[in-house]
């Protein structure tokens, strides 16, 4: 979960989190989105393929990325534990 936090704390990889929550795309395209260099966004990418918060597909001479819900479906659960816990000890 930590290497999620650490992915999610920063704006441009949020901001390509957003982009594939309308689309996969391929990193020239995600590229195309930015004024930042190729190899920045490879990076970028990397870090969320690490937390596994995106998957990749090659696609011919493509890699196609996608956002992985089942992690964010687990962050989520995360939370509303964590809501629960507090409720709970509230009471």
């Amino acid at each position: 979960m930590n290497d999620v936090f650490k992915a999610l704390s920063d704006p441009t990889r949020r901001k390509i989190l957003e982009l594939l929550s309308d689309r996969d795309m391929t990193a020239g395209e995600i590229a195309d989105c930015f004024q930042i260099s190729k190899p920045s966004i490879s990076h970028h990418l990397s870090i969320l393929k690490n937390s596994r918060l995106i998957l990749d597909e090659r696609q011919g001479q493509n890699i196609l990325y996608s956002l992985n819900t089942t992690v964010f479906q687990d962050l989520m659960k995360w939370f509303l534990d964590m809501t629960d816990k507090h409720e709970k000890n509230d009471m």
